[in-house]
């Protein structure tokens, strides 16, 4: 299941909904509770790398279908300037950069790499809610207390 806003949802129900639909629906969130050891093969890549934690890689594997992959975006907004975004696609631009682990796919398009780049992406599963986090963002500065927006470094 997924979170969305409070709300709970399957990975059928997510599937059954449009693309542009399904960025709404998961959430985006970073919480510092929640580190997990990275799960990389070369730990020491380059920071313009993304890169996957265990249980991203098994969630992506139980959730995605055929091409999909999830794309992460950074948009302007949130209580702290910037915000993640976390969608399902089937598209990958010209713009695009891909990171795979596992079969498991992230696209993060060149003007979201900036604000991410050497970020971990991680799945988070707690009784309140279960989501895709981006942790240990080495250009955020500080995020607010929800985890789901962040302020660069300068």
């Amino acid at each position: 299941m997924a979170a969305v806003r409070g709300l709970y949802i399957t990975a059928a129900a997510l599937r059954a909904v449009t693309p542009w639909q399904r960025g709404r629906l998961l959430a985006a969130s970073r919480g510092p509770w929640a580190l997990r050891e990275m799960s990389s093969s070369n730990p020491e890549a380059g920071e313009g790398q993304i890169h996957l934690t265990d249980s991203c890689v098994q969630r992506l594997l139980e959730i995605t279908e055929g091409s999909e992959f999830l794309r992460l975006e950074v948009e302007g907004g949130g209580c702290s300037g910037f915000q993640y975004k976390f969608s399902l696609d089937t598209v990958i631009n010209p713009d695009d950069r891909v990171f795979e682990q596992g079969g498991a796919r992230v696209v993060v398009d060149s003007d979201s790499l900036a604000f991410v780049k050497g970020a971990q992406v991680d799945f988070s599963q707690e009784l309140i809610r279960s989501s895709f986090q981006v942790l240990n963002n080495p250009q955020a500065q500080q995020g607010c207390s929800c985890g789901s927006s962040f302020s660069v470094k300068l």
